[in-house]
């Protein structure tokens, strides 16, 4: 199966936001992460924190109509739900610390088989530091990643060792990526869904480690989807 036959970012996205439940406090990383909070099913909506002081906020005002006072974490102009707080970065980050997020959503250069994530490195592309990242990795009860399944050079993302500097260790829950949703549990990685028509060992030549199947392994169905600039 050719690469190109794969999810796009907004897919991807999609597919994350299908789990998240109803009423979860949830923080969605800078960039891409941030398109999860468009695909929200009907009747479910999350509570959308942000490290730099705002809880319940919504989505992105029109074009003209920005409030700039007004932003999340990754400079991006929002909007206020009823209900919505602000408080102060050392509050914003205690709510992290203390354990009372329930998803964190990030994007990855490199998940280990044991759960480790590199999603910072040092340069003059990317992240430039890890950021808030570190917090949310241990804080949030669940932490996933959505991600392409390959490096742009066609190499493995999924590994069995992270080669990039940790952003933190054991700590990712599940994977979205352009070909598949894999569990990381026991220092494995499982495998959930698949990209219809993908044979299993083509997806096991993409990935950098061992998938396991523990029960059927189902078909990753997502929508027909455009936007897809984070």
């Amino acid at each position: 199966m050719s690469n190109d036959n794969k999810l796009s970012n907004a897919q991807i996205a999609w597919r994350a936001a299908q789990d998240i439940a109803d009423g979860a406090y949830v923080n969605l990383g800078i960039g891409f992460p941030e398109m999860v909070a468009r695909y929200q099913p009907p009747g479910r909506q999350a509570i959308f924190h942000t490290e730099n002081g705002v809880l319940d906020f919504g989505e992105a005002p029109p074009a003209g109509e920005e409030d700039w006072d007004l932003i999340n974490a990754g400079k991006r102009a929002v909007t206020l739900k009823p209900g919505a707080a602000f408080f102060h970065h050392a509050d914003s980050f205690a709510m992290v610390r203390g354990g009372h997020l329930d998803v964190a959503i990030l994007g990855a250069y490199q998940v280990a088989e044991n759960g480790d994530l590199a999603n910072w490195r040092v340069g003059s592309k990317g992240v430039p530091a890890v950021g808030g990242a570190m917090d949310l990795v241990h804080g949030a009860r669940q932490v996933f990643v959505i991600t392409e399944h390959v490096t742009k050079n066609g190499e493995p993302k999924l590994v069995e060792k992270c080669t990039f500097p940790l952003t933190g260790v054991g700590c990712i829950t599940r994977a979205y990526t352009s070909h598949a949703v894999i569990d990381i549990a026991n220092g494995r990685f499982v495998l959930r869904e698949k990209l219809p028509g993908l044979a299993i060992e083509d997806l096991q030549a993409m990935t950098g480690a061992k998938l396991h199947m523990d029960g059927p392994v189902l078909d990753l169905i997502v929508p027909t989807l455009s936007g897809d600039e984070a």
